[in-house]
């Protein structure tokens, strides 16, 4: 079903776990002919969960490409998960969609994430139309609803439709735009075409004027017709409307029984006849700062927005065309890499369903297999076009949790897994922290965790335990101290001598040169893991040969690594070798190393040594109610709060929290607010610990050392 980009539409389904995404996208595929049959999410047979744990759980954990022709248009649909754990899946959707289509739970109003996917649909500047569903739930409120939306949205949010009688007994919806009224028999379907009842006429009316006059107000034209004439014909409101809700100026509200197959025809109608094509949307945005429109006479881009391994397929790549017509055979360069890519077939998707097709053109949504070298966000683009498409900016990760396999055997193997995971999930990260000795993986969320966890155990066979990550402490100095050593070994024939006097101090950016000493090199050397060693050199008459220090300067950062208190590194440290003694033919660079590390390590401990913690920035957003019980179990986590905003409808609680206190917090959060808070952190500072926390860190690295 190749079509030109003006008749294309690409929507994604948004809404929080429990909306109806999924049942709508089913009914939309039903009422166009895409299937035969409506599956359902009882049933485990949606086209959009496809996946074996979807139909376990019940909920969307994956987006999923579909597609259905309605009247003269190919409308794309990704339904995306309601939970904010995958709120990557959803910010790749709505970076290739063109207008987002949010389904509201009517039984249950405007839920918090719905508001949490919404500052994504203003981020990305998406237009937006209101689904609310389950009009025929017994506890059905629809004017509740819609005042919900526009009290959290704004004034824009502005009703198409509303039930005649909601409930149990629905089957009848007003459309305010048409002015007709449209009556469903027990199986749903096309409905019949009947007047607006008499009694609801004047509400109707008033509710038709206020759309005709929002389309017209984004049109110079049109606001002059309408002024002469009081309305407008068909075809200028639709202009006037597809102008409006392209430039975010509305946000039309329909309703609908999205299980019951009642209201899905009338919307893909209104996406057919309103919304704004890829043709009609503003440009692109590029990674040099400029923009573009989409062209299919152009040379061939695209743009993958999401990469699976699928089990006897390999990788599989979902993909916008930007720019030109894709087709079977091509040859594109991958502009990250520079590698040749040969699109071997082009697809169509129908959630785990996929049909061959000859071509994409520009603004399409489609499928291939088997890229080697590509992956979510990279743009590939025929040889000698120069075309970045600018990349979706994905969340930075909330949770951590240390992995390891039941035997050390497959620990290779369970590395492996996660590397192939993390290419096609950018929203996860995987660290072998050499350091901790552990393998840490960061993600969104538990319920983020616990998907890797059953693909890594389901999918690679591999079994994965969760552990209390390791905190990556770092260890610094208060005071000045000096401290000699001397090493002195022999063991017949030559020997090895050196000795290093050194004083160490904490150091800091434009602090004068040390008391008493003549400084002859200065080497000041930004770690990899933050702070700074300063290396003085400071040896008047020759003492220790100059040629020593690179050996001495070696031992200290050998020491650094590993700190004398707990194992962790060391920063801000200035270093002076202000004297010491050596042998003519004992004296070497091992011996000097040696040296350095003893000196260094008990100066540490007589210069006030401290342990620093890595503290979070984290804001929380909640609503009223649940405030009191989370300010109560962020004391208990030795967090520091530090301002409280309003955020429309809800609190924002922002606080600094020890990173140590933070373990399975995103599950600790759910629980307290029901799911209604969300929250983000930061990496902001290292701090000193407790002294009681300093030793207790102290106490068991010593006993880890002596087991």
């Amino acid at each position: 079903m190749s079509v030109n980009t003006k008749n294309i539409r690409n929507i994604v389904l948004l809404g929080h776990s429990g909306s109806g995404k999924t049942s709508f996208a089913e009914t939309m595929l039903f009422e166009s002919g895409a299937l035969t049959r409506m599956g359902n999410i009882a049933g485990r047979n949606t086209t959009s969960d496809y996946t074996s744990i979807e139909q376990e759980r019940g909920n969307s954990l994956f987006t999923t490409l579909m597609h259905v022709k309605w009247r003269d248009c190919k409308i794309n649909i990704i339904d995306t998960p309601g939970f904010d754990d995958f709120i990557g899946e959803v910010i790749a959707s709505l970076k290739v969609s063109d207008t987002a289509l949010v389904v509201l739970n009517a039984a249950h109003g405007v839920e918090v994430g719905t508001e949490i996917l919404w500052e994504y649909v203003n981020e990305y500047k998406t237009p937006a139309i209101f689904v609310i569903n389950q009009i025929d739930h017994d506890k059905s409120d629809y004017d509740t609803t819609l005042e919900q939306a526009k009290e959290r949205f704004g004034p824009k949010v502005m009703a198409f439709q509303y039930p005649l009688n909601q409930g149990a007994s629905f089957n009848s919806i007003i459309d305010v735009l048409h002015m007709v009224m449209y009556v469903f028999d027990q199986k749903g379907g096309k409905p019949a075409k009947m007047p607006i009842p008499a009694n609801e006429m004047p509400k109707a009316m008033q509710m038709h004027n206020a759309i005709v006059e929002a389309a017209a107000e984004n049109e110079e034209g049109l606001m002059e017709k309408y002024f002469d004439k009081g309305t407008l014909s068909e075809e200028e409101l639709t202009e006037g409307l597809r102008i409006a809700l392209a430039h975010q100026q509305i946000y039309p509200v329909f309703c609908c029984s999205a299980t019951h197959n009642m209201g899905s025809g009338r919307i893909m109608g209104f996406i057919n006849d309103v919304v704004p094509s890829p043709a009609d949307v503003p440009p692109f945005a590029l990674v040099n700062g400029k923009t573009m429109n989409y062209d299919a006479k152009a040379a061939p881009s695209i743009f993958i927005y999401k990469t699976i391994s699928e089990p006897q397929v390999g990788l599989v790549s979902y993909f916008k065309v930007y720019s030109g017509t894709v087709k079977a055979g091509d040859d594109l360069v991958n502009l990250k890499n520079g590698t040749h890519e040969r699109i071997s077939q082009v697809f169509e998707a129908n959630g785990k369903l996929r049909n061959t097709i000859d071509y994409l053109q520009a603004g399409d949504l489609g499928v291939t297999l088997k890229l080697k070298n590509s992956h979510t966000n990279n743009t590939l683009n025929a040889k000698g076009l120069n075309l970045e498409i600018d990349p979706i900016h994905f969340p930075e990760p909330r949770i951590d949790t240390a992995v390891s396999p039941p035997s050390k055997a497959d620990m290779e193997k369970l590395i492996k897994s996660l590397h192939q995971i993390e290419e096609e999930d950018p929203t996860l990260g995987i660290v072998q922290s050499a350091s901790l000795k552990q393998t840490i993986i960061h993600g969104q969320g538990q319920l983020h965790l616990d998907l890797i966890k059953y693909r890594i155990e389901k999918v690679y066979g591999v079994q994965m335990n969760f552990e209390r990550p390791k905190i990556s402490y770092r260890e610094t100095i208060t005071r000045a101290a000096n401290e000699s050593y001397r090493h002195k070994k022999q063991s017949g024939g030559a020997g090895q001598f050196a000795e290093v006097h050194m004083r160490i101090e904490p150091f800091h950016e434009g602090m004068p040169n040390p008391a008493g000493l003549t400084v002859k090199n200065i080497d000041v050397e930004d770690l990899e893991w933050g702070g700074k060693l300063a290396f003085y050199w400071c040896i008047v008459g020759g003492t220790i040969d100059a040629k020593y220090s690179s050996a001495i300067k070696k031992g200290i950062m050998q020491k650094m690594l590993e700190g004398p208190l707990t194992g962790s590194h060391c920063q801000d440290i200035r270093v002076s070798i202000y004297d010491g003694k050596m042998h003519a033919v004992d004296s070497n660079d091992m011996a000097f190393m040696l040296a350095s590390v003893g000196a260094f390590r008990s100066a540490f401990k007589n210069a006030g040594a401290q342990i620093l913690e890595p503290i979070y920035d984290v804001t929380i957003t909640c609503p009223d109610t649940a405030m009191g019980d989370i300010m109560g179990d962020l004391q208990t986590r030795r967090a520091i709060i530090m301002g409280m905003d309003s955020d429309g409808h809800y609190q924002k609680i922002k606080a600094r929290v020890p990173l140590a206190e933070m373990y399975q917090y995103s599950s600790t959060l759910r629980s307290i607010s029901q799911g209604r808070a969300k929250f983000t952190r930061k990496f902001a500072e290292y701090v000193p610990v407790p002294a009681d926390i300093q030793q207790k860190l102290i106490s068991e690295h010593k006993e880890e050392e002596d087991e």
